[in-house]
Formats: C-alpha cells, structure tokens, sequence
C-alpha cells in the first residue's frame, strides 16, 4: 500500500491527540489517549506492508501476494491494546469507586520533592562553583578530611 498524504496527516494527527491526551490527569482521557495511539500505530503499521493477493499458497503467483508480517503485527497490536484498555479501565473504574472521581492526585513523595527542589532553587546556592573555581581546591589529590563519611562506616587509619 502505497501511502499518501491524507494517511500521513491521519496518523500524525492520532499519534499527538493520542500523546496529548496521555500527559492529562484524567484516567478516562490517558484511555482514550492509549486508544488512539494504538489506532495511529495500528495505521503506521499498515502503510508499511505491500499490498496484493491475500497470502495464500496457490491462490496467485507469489509476487503478487501481500506481505502477511504488517498484518501479523498489526493483530499483535490489537491484543496488546485491548489489554492495555482492560488494565487501565479497571484502574480508571476502581478510582472512581474509591473516590469518586478518575484524576491522578500528586504523590505525596513527589510533592515533597518538588518543594526540596523549589527551596533550593530559591536559595540561589549553586554547589558547582565555589571560591576556588568550577575544579575546586588546588590540590587534585583527595584526603581524608576531603572525603565524606557516613557515621556508620569505620575510618581505617593508614
């Protein structure tokens, strides 16, 4: 099959709702977003095989025939997506059960994090440069007192 530019505009179109749709917080939209890019992979997949005579011994001659990989592929994908789709309307169904609602809240470690991340952003520290440079202190060779220890690791005297 030979592509062309409405099957191209198709697929970049489903590929960047399907990408757009996947960054959302929503559970039923990150579905709808997996849906439509496995729809978009699905199209890519096709346009890749040769078209022709169905793939059966005897029925044409040989180089007449369709390439029977992108079909092959393209079944593959259908069953992947279809569990994808059971996985995440499961997840979706039990969110709302649970709480009414399908968006995605922030991790309390992840909130923790960016606050970490913010607070140092607003100190204006930078650790990388000091008053001796970006390479640090003169003396290339490491010592002991350079060197930071856990508390509970042993210092062995040389």
């Amino acid at each position: 099959m030979t592509p062309n530019l409405v099957s191209i505009v198709l697929i970049g179109v489903l590929f960047a709702t399907g990408v757009s749709m996947l960054l959302e917080r929503s559970l039923t939209r990150v579905l709808m977003g997996m849906i439509l890019l496995g729809n978009g992979v699905n199209l890519l997949i096709l346009l890749g095989g040769k078209a022709g005579t169905p793939p059966i011994v005897g029925d044409g001659p040989a180089e007449e025939m369709a390439d029977p990989l992108p079909q092959i592929m393209i079944l593959t994908a259908i069953v992947i997506t279809l569990g994808m789709t059971a996985f995440l309307l499961a997840l979706a169904y039990r969110s709302w059960a649970m709480s009414g609602h399908d968006e995605v809240q922030d991790d309390v470690e992840d909130r923790r994090i960016m606050e970490l991340a913010e607070r140092d952003e607003g100190s204006g520290a930078d650790d990388t440069h000091d008053e001796h440079g970006p390479a640090g202190p003169a003396s290339t060779t490491p010592h002991d007192s350079d060197i930071s220890r856990d508390s509970s690791t042993p210092v062995v005297a040389r």
